[in-house]
Formats: C-alpha cells, sequence, structure tokens
C-alpha cells in the first residue's frame, strides 16, 4: 500500500509556485542583466588583436622576414580560426554561448603572450595559429549572444556591441604605438597584455549571462522529466495531458544554406577583407612605402581603429533612420575615396588621415550583416551566425597573406589596390539588407509550465 499522500500547507504551496514561476521566467536580458559583461567581452576580443597590428613591422624586423614571409606567418591566424568557427558554432548550439565564451576568452587573453616569443617563422605561424582558434570561437559565441540580446529588445543594437570591440581596438593600437614609440620590445608588450587581459577575462566571464538558448535547452529537459517526478511526487498533470505523458519538447528546423545567407556570407567577406588588409598592412604599408617612423607608422591603424569606434556607436542609429542597406553601401563609398588617396598619396600623415575615412565607412557593415544572417530562416541563429563569421573573419585573416603574396611579387602600395575593388563589390552587395528589414521581436516558444505569467 502507498503512503498517504500529506496536504501541502498554504506556504509550502505558495513557495512551490513562487519556485516554479522563477524556474518557468527566462533570464531577463538588457543592458542592466548580462550585456555589460557582453560589452566588456567585445572589448577585450578588438584589444588583444589589436595590441598585435602595430607590432607587425618590429617583429618582421626581428625574424628577418620577407613580405612573403611575413604574409605565410600571418595566415596562422587563419588556419587556427577557420576550423574553430563552425566548431564553436555547433557547441554553441549545444551548450549555450556563454560556456563557449568563458572559456575561448581566457584562452585568447593568455595567446596573445606567444608571438612574442617565437625565435622563427615556424614558431610565429603556430603562435598564431593559436591565437586565430582562440579569437575565432570567440567571435561566433560573443556574437551569438549579441544577436539574442537584439532580437529581445525589438531593434538594431549590435553596433553597439561592435562599438566597443572598436573601442577595444582603438586602446590596443594607442598601447601598441606607444610601446614602439618608446622603446619596448615586442615580448614585453604582449606579456603585459596578455596579463591585463586575463584579469579583466576572469572578471568578465565570471559575470556573463546565461543566453536564451541556454534556458531553453534547460528547459526542455526539465519538461521531459517533470512527468515521473509529477508521478512521484502525486502533483496533478497539466490540463490536456495525461499522468505521465511527456511533453513535446521545442522543436528548430535544422539549418540550411540558403542563397541569401551565402550571398550575405560573400558580404561580410568583402567587409572583413578590408578591415583585415588595413590592419595587418596599414602599419607596413606607412613604415615601407612612404618611410614613416614606428610611431607614425602605428598611427595609421590608430585612426582607423577610433574612425571605427564612432562610426560603430551611432551605427545603430543610422540603421534605424535610413536603412541598413543604404549605411552600407554609402560607407563603402566612402571606403573607396579613403582607399583611392591613401593610395596615390606620398605623405605618411595624409594617408593616416584617409585610413580614418575606411574605418568610419566600413565600421557599420559587418555588425548589420551578422544581425541580417541571425533572421533568416534556416534554423538555429547560432549556426547562421557561425556562417557568416566563418566566411567574413576567413577573409579577415587570409586576406592579409594574400597581400603578403602580391606584394612580394609587385610592392605593397600595389597590393592594397585590393581594397576599393572590395568596396565597389560592398556597395553592389548592399541591398541584400534591403530585404532583411530592421530588427524585429522574436517570439519563441514557451516552456510548458504548470505557473506561467
Amino acid at each position: 500500500m502507498s503512503a498517504p499522500r500529506t496536504p501541502s500547507s498554504p506556504q509550502t504551496s505558495q513557495t512551490s509556485q513562487a519556485s516554479q514561476a522563477s524556474q518557468a521566467s527566462p533570464p531577463k536580458r538588457g543592458r542592466g542583466s548580462g550585456a555589460v559583461s557582453l560589452y566588456a567581452v567585445f572589448f577585450l576580443n578588438g584589444l588583444v588583436l589589436a595590441s598585435w597590428a602595430p607590432r607587425i613591422p618590429q617583429v618582421k624586423e626581428q625574424l628577418q622576414l620577407s613580405d612573403g614571409q611575413l604574409g605565410l606567418a600571418l595566415l596562422g591566424v587563419a588556419l587556427g580560426s577557420v576550423p574553430a568557427m563552425p566548431t564553436a558554432g555547433a557547441l554553441v548550439n549545444r551548450f549555450g554561448s556563454r560556456a563557449v565564451a568563458r572559456s575561448a576568452v581566457l584562452v585568447y587573453a593568455a595567446a596573445i603572450a606567444l608571438p612574442g616569443l617565437a625565435g622563427s617563422l615556424p614558431e610565429l605561424l603556430a603562435s598564431l595559429a593559436v591565437l586565430g582558434a582562440a579569437v575565432g570561437a570567440l567571435d561566433v559565441a560573443m556574437n551569438a549572444h549579441a544577436v539574442d540580446l537584439e532580437r529581445s529588445s525589438g531593434r538594431t543594437r549590435i553596433s553597439s556591441f561592435h562599438a566597443l570591440f572598436s573601442a577595444g581596438a582603438l586602446a590596443g593600437a594607442l598601447f601598441g604605438t606607444l610601446a614602439a614609440a618608446g622603446g619596448v620590445t615586442p615580448r614585453a608588450q604582449f606579456a603585459v597584455t596578455a596579463v591585463v587581459s586575463l584579469l579583466a577575462a576572469g572578471v568578465a566571464a565570471a559575470t556573463l549571462r546565461p543566453s536564451a538558448h541556454q534556458y531553453e535547452h534547460k528547459h526542455q529537459h526539465h519538461d521531459e522529466t517533470e512527468p515521473a517526478r509529477e508521478n512521484e511526487l502525486g502533483r496533478e498533470p497539466e490540463p490536456g495531458r495525461a499522468p505521465g505523458q511527456k511533453r513535446e519538447p521545442v522543436r528548430t528546423r535544422p539549418s540550411r544554406f540558403t542563397p541569401r545567407l551565402l550571398l550575405l556570407s560573400a558580404l561580410g567577406l568583402c567587409v572583413l577583407l578590408i578591415e583585415g588588409v588595413v590592419t595587418d598592412w596599414g602599419s607596413v604599408y606607412l613604415a615601407d612605402s612612404l618611410h614613416a617612423a614606428p610611431g607614425p607608422a602605428g598611427a595609421g591603424y590608430v585612426a582607423f581603429a577610433l574612425a571605427m569606434t564612432v562610426g560603430r556607436l551611432y551605427g545603430d542609429r543610422a540603421a534605424n533612420r535610413f536603412g541598413p542597406a543604404r549605411v552600407v553601401r554609402i560607407g563603402a563609398l566612402l571606403t573607396v575615396a579613403g582607399s583611392v588617396v591613401t593610395l596615390a598619396t606620398g605623405r605618411p600623415v595624409v594617408a593616416v588621415a584617409f585610413f580614418a575615412l575606411i574605418g568610419l565607412g566600413v565600421a557599420a557593415s559587418f555588425p548589420l550583416v551578422v544581425s541580417a544572417a541571425s533572421r533568416l530562416h534556416t534554423g538555429s541563429p547560432g549556426t547562421a551566425v557561425a556562417t557568416v563569421s566563418t566566411t567574413g573573419y576567413f577573409a579577415f585573416l587570409a586576406g592579409p597573406p594574400l597581400v603578403g603574396f602580391l606584394a612580394e611579387h609587385s610592392s605593397v602600395r600595389a597590393a592594397l589596390l585590393i581594397l576599393p575593388v572590395l568596396a565597389v563589390a560592398t556597395a553592389l552587395l548592399a541591398p541584400l539588407l534591403r530585404a532583411e528589414g530592421r530588427a524585429t521581436t522574436t517570439h519563441r516558444p514557451a516552456p510548458q509550465t504548470a505557473s506561467r505569467r
């Protein structure tokens, strides 16, 4: 015989209902609930890689690398990041973006010390591959987290996250430029960057809130196991469900590589190829072709990063007012003008000023591409974001080695003619964003619970 059921007291019932309600309510998302930590992750992402960019000429000189050998070394970042990105996308879909971002940001912060320890081309290639794998995984995870927050807010806001990336890039570029001008060795600078970044990454990782995917995965498991607990505790099942019957899990359609997703990936490729070429070859162009000193040579990337920060701070507002397609198209035209003048001038100060115009032109483009990809009906947004990110960041990281190969057989100035060509392609692909429209709130199926508000 089974033991008689003991009626629960009103206080116990109220406590149980409150507990169920707290479990049923998804984590609140917004500027005050996890967004600050995500902003910090974006900032660190930009800071770490940008602290490397101004020191590339000194690393090249120390290891006595040719333009072609430097291009091969820079390929290490792509070799690490490209396989890491789709892997990270799968892990985000399985475990949520927080788990991936927390691990990747810590590895990424420590990995910046490795290029300073390299004493040969193979060692530099291997160290940059580790750095690339970490930044690739982090890019996918943090962008998936950002588009989740954007969809919950119902308005375009992803450029604000990327503005923090650009602000971090500006800080890293300033630090690297000042270290170069002050005679600090790349090894010492990278070591300091790693220590400071690890401390900040630890705090950001500890306070990063779960994404909606983690919430849904947790409650899907809860819904499937709840009937057994109902039978054990003697609770009444929900109306319309027999005792012991499982709830239907929330299912998503499998991801599909639609033509629009592939074209958005091509647009992201053009934009990030421009960013990658300027990041890795801007200071080399100023130092080798225009004969600028180490400090002024690094100023080109500082101006580029500063303009990108400003552009991304106002990118959301511009996209909401004028539409993302027009913002990207006008930015592409600014990039054409900036790159043509930069390559035509023989004066470093003029080139630095127009590097800033290039930065302003490409500032909002990739965040808007990521936002559009996340709203495609391809299944999980994490997979769509990973597809666009993988393609774009492959260009960001593999483009500089291509420029190195071209420079080896011509000149750095001639190789950088790829910039206006890519900007024209960006302007032609910009209408893709018009069909996507602005960010809209996505209503996810709510978990079926006995107590729901």
